[in-house]
């Protein structure tokens, strides 16, 4: 069987991992695949450290923890669907990016938290990161764990949020986002990305997802997400907004996250269901290129308002 080395991912935190000595010999292990498989459902979030990082190498970790799944937004670029499909192509132009001032710095590539496809009934299970091109400042990766915003979560607004399901819109579009938006914030240039997706976003119906919801081990997880929520089922109100507001800003405010400063050689996988993730933003200038592939799986909870179903939403695909 192959070895690999397993050390927390930092002393302090409750979750995560990090793993040396992984590589596409290794993974043709079964032994070494179920340890991979068992620690990402024990620490819920692994940063792979590899000496020779590779698009082959990513694909083949990705499919250690499931069959890979196409991204459900058609517009969003792709790597090489050919020779490489699943894995999808972020890259940061300077020249058209968005900027945005974030609680006084000027950013782009800043992302609030969220979690993973909100917009859709069904949630993929996790995601695998890779950076290409790393900016010199900035640009690092936040990870929330569900299960620890659950228990620093106000004993009263956790009462009251248990049983409530958000509402969700594929409208990425920061100025319209209602709840849990820094204090200080403004956009000073748009994501042409976030305007190019809005016909698409209005042919889909609103997805829906518990605040809360319970691991098979019995342990609750908040899971909300800032991004792209519009609502409360049934409580689309003053009341109901004033809730998923203080709650979301709570997510922002109490998160013990984990930021990772990327490194070359660095892939990153989070469990989808219990994890918020975000971006901190890097300096307009710098560059900056993402790829990541999608593990497809379903928590069997989310579902379309009316029992609608999604428009070009279900696709999916065996890598």
């Amino acid at each position: 069987m192959a070895t690999i080395s397993v050390f927390p991912l930092a002393e302090s935190l409750p979750f995560g991992a990090r793993v040396v000595g992984v590589d596409l010999a290794a993974l043709e292990d079964e032994g070494l695949r179920e340890e991979l498989r068992t620690l990402f459902e024990e620490r819920g979030l692994i940063l792979f450290e590899v000496e020779e990082p590779s698009q082959a190498l990513h694909v083949a970790l990705s499919n250690v923890f499931g069959p890979l799944k196409e991204h459900p937004v058609p517009t969003v670029a792709r790597v090489d669907p050919e020779h490489l499909p699943g894995v999808i192509d972020m890259v940061h132009d300077p020249a058209t990016a968005g900027i945005w001032e974030v609680e006084g710095r000027v950013v782009s590539s800043w992302l609030p938290w969220h979690f993973d496809h909100c917009y859709n009934d069904e949630l993929n299970r996790a995601g695998v990161l890779r950076a290409i091109d790393i900016p010199p400042e900035g640009g690092l990766t936040g990870f929330a764990d569900g299960v620890q915003l659950y228990r620093d979560l106000d004993p009263a607004l956790r009462e009251r949020i248990a049983g409530q399901r958000v509402l969700y819109t594929l409208d990425m579009r920061y100025t319209h986002m209602r709840f849990g938006r820094p204090p200080a914030f403004r956009e000073i240039r748009p994501m042409p990305g976030h305007l190019e997706l809005l016909d698409y976003a209005r042919s889909l119906p609103r997805a829906v997802h518990p605040a809360v919801w319970t691991r098979p081990d019995g342990t609750p997880v908040l899971h909300v997400s800032p991004w792209m929520a519009v609502g409360l089922e049934g409580a689309e109100n003053p009341e109901g907004d004033a809730l998923l507001e203080a709650v979301c800003q709570q997510i922002r405010t109490r998160a013990q996250a984990y930021w990772h400063r990327w490194r070359p050689g660095d892939f990153l996988i989070w469990d989808n269901w219990r994890f918020l993730h975000a971006v901190s933003g890097h300096p307009p200038e710098a560059p900056r290129r993402m790829q990541r592939t999608t593990i497809r799986g379903d928590y069997g909870l989310g579902y379309f308002e009316c029992g609608a179903r999604g428009h070009r939403l279900q696709a999916e695909l065996e890598v």
